[in-house]
């Protein structure tokens, strides 16, 4: 693969892009006047319902490839007036269409800049002449750590130093009884599990995770660490009993909150905690929150079972 990445497409040359000028002033302004009002007659309903059930990176990918598209006919059309776009600029031009595209049929938020930038980094990454075993390593890679993230909708967040430190405050007080039961849900690197396991040697911490560089990564860590009060499994949080616990911890997205809640009203045993990291559980109001002064500006939030 060479450096040459800006080629001959149809209606793309490397000259600057003129396709506003070309236009007109008012003919944008125009066009999205009444595709804006056309979409407004819409129902929310058929809205929401072109990507029911369907996985969000399914739906991103859908959109892209539409937004290509869009780009293509919109290059072609300059073409024909005889002007040009060079390939970064039908790369934005894509993006901003993709981006568009998603918000208008609900992606999350987070969703807009990835499908704004994709197309644009990916032909910057190509302008690099790298050979094809990067981009490969690059793929499993990124496969190894967000392994389920296709499936869960549960992208891989590692929790601050200030919530480690907040949640040793929630873990019930010494005893000379029993040791409390701590799991974490999603442990990804394992960092709450070892500074936990330090703190309160006392307790019993386990870890579920479904991706396999996070969870290697955090074995080897609770191994070579020495904790002898910690383990982590590799599988689905799913399959795990809540009511083994005293503490359920959770730093998830906003997708599995509802069936978390579900899962723990039904498993967890009275005046446990679930304690969930910056995302709430849709019509049941915490018992108590706590606001983390970290980058994130995060918020705890706890249910007592």
């Amino acid at each position: 693969m060479t450096s040459g990445v800006a080629t001959s497409m149809p209606g793309l040359s490397t000259a600057p892009a003129t396709v506003a000028r070309h236009c007109g002033t008012t003919a944008k302004p125009k066009f999205l006047a009444v595709f804006t009002a056309w979409w407004n007659t819409v129902p929310d309903s058929r809205k929401n319902g072109l990507f029911t059930g369907m996985p969000p990176p399914v739906a991103a990918l859908l959109l892209q490839g539409t937004a290509c598209l869009a780009a293509l006919a919109g290059g072609a059309l300059a073409s024909w007036f005889g002007y040009a776009i060079g390939v970064m600029h039908f790369a934005f031009l894509s993006g901003l269409i993709a981006a568009l595209f998603s918000r208008m049929v609900g992606l999350p938020g987070w969703w807009l800049p990835i499908q704004m930038f994709f197309l644009p980094a990916l032909v910057w990454a190509l302008s690099f002449g790298l050979p094809p075993s990067w981009f490969l390593a690059a793929f499993l890679i990124l496969l190894a750590i967000y392994w389920s993230t296709f499936r869960t909708q549960v992208p891989l967040y590692l929790s601050s130093h200030k919530a480690w430190q907040a949640l040793e405050t929630l873990l019930p007080a010494v005893s000379a009884e029993k040791n409390f039961t701590f799991v974490d849900l999603g442990s990804g690197m394992g960092g709450v599990l070892a500074y936990l396991a330090k703190a309160r040697p006392d307790g019993r911490y386990q870890g579920v995770e479904s991706a396999p560089l996070p969870f290697l990564a955090s074995w080897l860590r609770i191994g070579l660490g020495g904790y002898r009060n910690c383990q982590v499994k590799w599988g689905s949080l799913w399959s795990l009993d809540l009511s083994h616990y005293d503490v359920v911890y959770a730093y998830l997205s906003p997708v599995p909150m509802e069936r978390l809640w579900l899962k723990a009203k039904s498993e967890m045993r009275p005046g446990s905690l679930l304690v969930s990291n910056t995302f709430a559980v849709p019509g049941h109001p915490p018992h108590d929150t706590i606001a983390l002064d970290d980058l994130h500006r995060s918020t705890l939030y706890i249910w007592r079972m």
